[in-house]
């Protein structure tokens, strides 16, 4: 069970639930079916074993999402599913009942998780880029399969404009991109990189945007400009612009850049927070974290 907040709860809502269902209890301290409720879901999370997360959300203390979730009734239980409420009931439920309602929607077993440990960002920040690509390639050379390796690998490729050495480092770990966020941002970013030269340049974009505010193709071509110029916060308005004006635009493809660039602007080895707190991040990271969810429920 996690506590959420405004900072955190695109991470472990949003986020979250493209990889397992995420139940969110909307409550209060002093509403009595809320006490009633929670020990029952709590209970529930352990003994489905991972097939779904459970989020609390405390609405006195939250009440910026619990009016993008428009409470009027506590508790307030949803099930989201890929970024989106799929369905949910109000009031203290019996345990039978909250059963057949996960039933409906839970997998039948949890996801697997990756458990290797991410490469040290700290040896980066000591050392000259190209040792460290040196030691990268080295070790690549002797474990082709460490995967962090070959992401920190492809990310310096990346930042130092070598985009046809990144794709061709990236290719081993193309296909693992599902189960890894890194992975996936990567391969935004390596996207972006390879069709900024065919993009028409920046001022025909700004130009077709000013003439058409909803030209979300010029917009998306502007941000994968911006992306691959390491512009992140640029790209990352451009992409706000389309969320706030078509959500599901082009099959959710500028929330899913979104998402991917905030995870680039994090450093691969962000300490993990501790249970119920918050992430240290970035205040320019977790402003957009949040501009994304309310856009995102709004």
């Amino acid at each position: 069970m996690i506590d959420a907040t405004v900072a955190n709860f695109e991470t472990e809502v949003v986020e979250a639930s493209h990889t397992v269902p995420v139940l969110v209890d909307l409550w209060a301290p002093w509403c009595g079916p809320c006490r009633a409720l929670g020990p029952i879901l709590e209970k529930l999370e352990v003994a489905y074993e991972g097939r779904f997360k459970l989020v609390k959300i405390n609405t006195e203390e939250e009440q910026e999402l619990a009016a993008a979730f428009g409470v009027r009734s506590i508790p307030m239980v949803m099930l989201l599913k890929d970024g989106q409420p799929v369905d949910g009931f109000v009031g203290a439920l019996p345990e039978g009942q909250i059963r057949e309602f996960l039933d409906k929607h839970v997998p039948d077993s949890a996801p697997e998780q990756a458990d290797e440990a991410e490469p040290s960002d700290a040896e980066a920040a000591s050392a000259p880029a190209l040792p460290l690509l040196e030691k990268l390639q080295q070790d690549l050379a002797t474990n082709p399969a460490n995967d962090n390796a070959r992401k920190a690998y492809v990310e310096l490729l990346l930042k130092d404009g070598r985009t046809a050495d990144a794709k061709l480092a990236f290719e081993p770990i193309a296909g693992k991109a599902l189960a890894d966020a890194r992975i996936q941002a990567l391969a935004d970013w390596l996207c972006a990189a390879q069709a900024a030269p065919g993009l028409p340049p920046v001022a025909a974009l700004q130009a077709s945007i000013a003439a058409n505010k909803r030209d979300f193709d010029a917009r998306y071509a502007l941000a994968q400009q911006h992306m691959a110029a390491q512009q992140w916060t640029a790209a990352l308005d451009e992409l706000l612009d389309i969320l706030m004006r078509d959500k599901s635009w082009s099959e959710d493809r500028a929330r899913k850049t979104f998402v991917n660039i905030l995870e680039l602007m994090t450093p691969a080895d962000a300490p993990k927070p501790a249970p119920g707190q918050p992430p240290v991040t970035d205040p320019t990271v977790e402003s957009y974290r949040r501009r994304l969810s309310m856009t995102v429920l709004s």
